[in-house]
């Protein structure tokens, strides 16, 4: 019987509200991997909710080293790492250590260049830290920006995010890096009511488009959740193409079944009672 993959996934821990970790786990368990998880902070609710004088904030980073320390004395490997929202610079140059000394042949590196949204960075994001992401970002063999963060890997102007299909196939192909690494644009709108995400493989070269139907409303998380699913798939061997085309159709199924069952937004997608669609 075949083992389950291992992936090591770098991400924050919210205690209320659906992102990171929280999604990231749940997701690639269902879809028959084993994680092994390597906190970079944990709040006590994701940041979309209103500030409060009572939020908590625990930033982890000086136990990202002992942890991955232990990890080497007992001899972890990975067939993937996996990296969302990084809160510092120090945290970005850890990954960047951490992928020197995990990557094996055959690791597969996800970054997920959690940078901005809106047209516009995070507020903790310096202009540094940006230029950092894009350096970690280089050593990646995928990456999975949405449109702010891919302007931002790119320096363009948000204004001038893609709109047709030949368009985002040019930012595609400079997000490659000439095909050294292949990519992922989430939060394309190539048709009106539409929203999906194109994708390069750079083993094949080949372009695609996944398009759904929008749904109306913010959910936060949906970046995470979409990396996640891409991820499973690509671990069971399936294509860039296929893996891209999955996670757009269960992202949109599960903001439309959120949308019915009226729960607030804020809260995230409800994708638990759906997770059974990614066992199949």
């Amino acid at each position: 019987m075949k083992q389950a993959p291992q992936v090591a996934a770098i991400h924050d821990l919210s205690g209320f509200g659906r992102c990171s970790m929280g999604i990231v786990l749940p997701v690639l368990s269902a879809m028959g991997n084993r994680c092994s998880t390597l906190l970079t902070a944990y709040l006590s609710a994701h940041t979309a909710y209103p500030p409060s004088d009572r939020s908590v904030f625990l930033d982890l980073t000086d136990r990202m080293e002992p942890v991955w320390s232990h990890w080497e004395e007992l001899g972890a490997r990975f067939d993937a790492i996996y990296s969302g929202f990084l809160g510092s610079v120090e945290q970005i140059d850890l990954l960047r250590t951490f992928v020197t000394r995990f990557r094996g042949a055959h690791t597969l590196v996800l970054v997920d260049p959690v940078m901005g949204d809106h047209g516009r960075p995070y507020a903790t994001y310096t202009s540094e830290m940006c230029a950092r992401m894009g350096s970690l970002a280089a050593e990646a063999d995928l990456i999975t920006p949405n449109l702010t963060e891919a302007a931002l890997l790119l320096g363009e102007p948000y204004e001038a995010a893609p709109t047709t299909q030949a368009a985002a196939a040019q930012w595609l192909r400079r997000l490659s890096m000439d095909g050294k690494r292949s990519v992922v644009i989430t939060g394309l709108c190539l048709t009106p009511g539409q929203v999906g995400a194109g994708s390069l493989d750079r083993t094949t070269g080949a372009i695609s488009f996944a398009q759904a139907p929008e749904v109306p409303g913010h959910f936060p998380g949906t970046g995470d959740l979409f990396s996640s699913v891409l991820l499973g798939e690509l671990l069971r061997g399936r294509s860039l193409e296929t893996a891209c085309a999955r996670a757009v159709s269960f992202v949109q199924c599960c903001a439309a079944y959120t949308l019915q069952l009226d729960t607030p937004l804020l809260d995230g997608v409800e994708f638990e009672p759906l997770l059974r669609q990614l066992m199949e």
